[in-house]
């Protein structure tokens, strides 16, 4: 399986950004918060933004009225790793 890395600082995949995304994760920063990827030095934010901006954010709505979108990022990100760890 040949894995694309978005973050080489945390070995960070496409495939983990996306999964992050899908749990809610619309916002670089929430992407940072669940898998580190953005945070050492900041060169892959913008292929973070491009893959975030593939699809829809299904929690924009709540982000829009002030709630918080990611009530449970830490329990997403730790699926997410699960996931990726069986591949």
């Amino acid at each position: 399986m040949n894995r694309v890395y978005v973050c080489s600082c945390f070995g960070v995949t496409e495939k983990q950004v996306q999964q992050h995304a899908d749990a809610g994760a619309c916002t670089p920063r929430q992407i940072a918060s669940a898998c580190k990827a953005g945070t050492d030095c900041g060169s892959c934010v913008r292929r973070i933004q491009a893959i975030l901006g593939r699809g829809s954010c299904p929690r924009r709505d709540l982000l829009d009225q002030g709630e918080p979108a990611l009530a449970d990022l830490t329990e997403a990100g730790a699926e997410a790793d699960a996931l990726s760890e069986a591949a």
